[in-house]
């Protein structure tokens, strides 16, 4: 009867760590937020409502695969 219990008891506790690992990674999860102070050129995120960290915003960047293939396409028509 005694390992019943053992087992119900690591099962709970089991399950408990479970629960706290999932929440921690719910609020360990980056989130965007709008920095009015920085302006509409950066783009920042805060984790765990504690670590804020801002980069600036890349522009649209063109594949460099895309690039040149047009310019070999350009070259042999030319």
């Amino acid at each position: 009867m005694t390992t019943f219990r053992f087992r119900q008891k690591a099962l709970a506790i089991a399950l408990a760590l479970i629960a706290v690992a999932g929440a921690a990674l719910l609020l360990a999860r980056p989130q965007p937020i709008e920095s009015a102070v920085l302006g509409a050129d950066w783009e920042c995120t805060q984790t765990a409502f504690v670590l804020t960290t801002c980069a600036p915003r890349l522009q649209q960047a063109i594949p460099a695969v895309e690039t040149s293939r047009k310019d070999a396409i350009r070259a042999t028509r030319g």
